[in-house]
């Protein structure tokens, strides 16, 4: 008998991610979930049968942590999701820079995540990886620099990715989803 597939989804939430997971549950995947808050991750996971784990996607250390324990629980990923957004709103010329670098860590994160999947998906020649981005992955919007900074980044990630992926038999891809 053949295992169940895995699937992980970082950046899980209440909104996009929880339904996507709901939906992969129904389908017969074993589904880990990770987000920064063990409570929240905890409790919303139960509620449709996934594996919580907790996880930063601001931090390198945390994402490889996290596919080595899905790996060791679970098995590796043949889909993941990567949803998590970082939003710093403001006028631009009183944005602290601080502030901006810390939330494109999340882009960044969104590197290690990918290359963590592929890593994991490239021997089995199958596999996809998909992000969520917003509106702002192509238009930027007043107010919303940063945002559109990280959004832009994994868009452009995201097509670089499936260019080099594609012949490989790794599927990827990036939706523009507005959340709430």
């Amino acid at each position: 008998m053949s295992r169940a597939p895995v699937a992980l989804i970082l950046g899980f939430g209440p909104g996009i991610s929880f339904h996507f997971a709901d939906i992969l549950v129904q389908n017969g995947y074993v589904v880990a979930v990770a987000a920064r808050n063990r409570e929240k991750v905890e409790s919303l996971a139960s509620s449709i049968g996934a594996r919580p784990f907790v996880a930063d996607a601001s931090s390198i250390e945390s994402i490889q942590n996290l596919f080595t324990e899905v790996d060791a629980q679970l098995g590796a990923p043949e889909v993941v999701l990567f949803n998590p957004s970082a939003r710093v709103r403001g006028d631009f010329v009183t944005i602290d820079p601080s502030a901006a670098a810390a939330s494109n860590q999340v882009a960044t994160g969104g590197f290690v995540f990918a290359q963590e999947a592929a890593r994991r998906m490239l021997p089995n020649r199958r596999g996809a990886i998909f992000f969520t981005g917003a509106t702002a992955s192509v238009k930027g919007f007043a107010k919303s620099s940063v945002f559109a900074m990280g959004k832009f980044a994994l868009r452009g990630l995201a097509q670089s990715l499936a260019r080099e992926l594609s012949p490989e038999g790794i599927h990827v891809a990036h939706f523009i989803i507005d959340g709430s």
